[in-house]
């Protein structure tokens, strides 16, 4: 009798598979079209940024021919170089701070016990409700009478308090075993050591992935540099070509530096994706 129970159950399964498999294509296709959907914009920004100067392109047709011209122009330009450095200067330093600084945040309210600290916590974590938008005026007011106006510090510093960042560390953080911060208390390590043996390595995976939402938001910031950044000095990538838009450019050119822009973005993802997929499967595993 085992043996002829056996044989329908196998079937039964031999069968249901081909089912799951037609039924997951609908799926595939519906996210298909969605990711087309979402690539399209990017695309016709190469296409027209590839397209000749003053030739029909998209949308109105497909260019004839596809250049480099307007690329190169637009990296001669005078000024987008030096807003292309001060973007990168203004988003990787505050990575390296934010990710310094919430990284040891994170792992006191995990792991440490003092008087108030949950309080200390939840105090912290309400800034996130005031928008940027509302201390903008008190800030700018700050950073001034501080001579901050159009400096680098005056730029950067504002923008390290990131509760956001914070608390991302201390969720992630309190799922490492407590067995590890105990057995280096009984090895006799410092506290710095712990940190940097066993909080550090453990938590690169969120670190990646906090690196590069901190990267995407500082090199689309907008509202804070305009404000700060007064002259080419300090003036960001995202504030510079706006300046481009008052002059009389072409679409193509304006597209050309669009991309220019968006390509440290995407070289950020690539080189970090597989740290972003592992913190990603790793969520909910201790």
């Amino acid at each position: 009798m085992t043996i002829t129970a056996s044989r329908p159950l196998t079937r039964d399964r031999a069968a249901g598979r081909p089912r799951r498999r037609r039924a997951r294509w609908p799926l595939a296709a519906l996210l298909a079209v969605l990711s087309l959907l979402t690539v399209a914009p990017f695309l016709a920004m190469f296409v027209v940024a590839l397209s000749p100067a003053g030739q029909p392109t998209l949308p109105a047709q497909w260019p004839d021919s596809l250049t480099l011209d307007n690329l190169s122009k637009v990296l001669s330009a005078s000024g987008f170089v030096k807003w292309t450095v001060n973007s990168l200067l203004y988003s990787v330093v505050s990575v390296v701070v934010i990710l310094l600084t919430a990284s040891m945040a994170g792992y006191a309210f995990a792991k440490k016990r003092f008087p108030g600290r949950d309080a200390m916590f939840w105090t912290f974590l309400a800034t996130m409700m005031v928008p940027f938008q509302a201390t903008l005026i008190p800030t700018f007011v700050l950073v001034n009478s501080l001579e901050g106006v159009d400096t680098f510090w005056g730029l950067i510093v504002p923008t390290l308090a990131n509760s956001q960042a914070v608390f991302l560390m201390r969720q992630f953080i309190m799922g490492l075993p407590d067995e590890l911060f105990d057995a280096a208390k009984v090895d006799g390590a410092s506290e710095l050591r712990v940190y940097l043996t066993i909080v550090v390595p453990l938590t690169k995976p969120i670190m990646a992935t906090l690196g590069v939402f901190v990267f995407l938001w500082h090199w689309n910031d907008f509202l804070w540099p305009l404000v700060v950044g007064q002259s080419d000095a300090t003036r960001t990538l995202t504030v510079g070509l706006t300046t481009l838009r008052t002059e009389e450019m072409q679409l193509s050119m304006l597209m050309a530096s669009a991309t220019i822009s968006v390509i440290p973005c995407l070289l950020v993802f690539f080189l970090l994706q597989r740290y972003l997929v592992n913190s990603i499967a790793m969520t909910g595993f201790k």
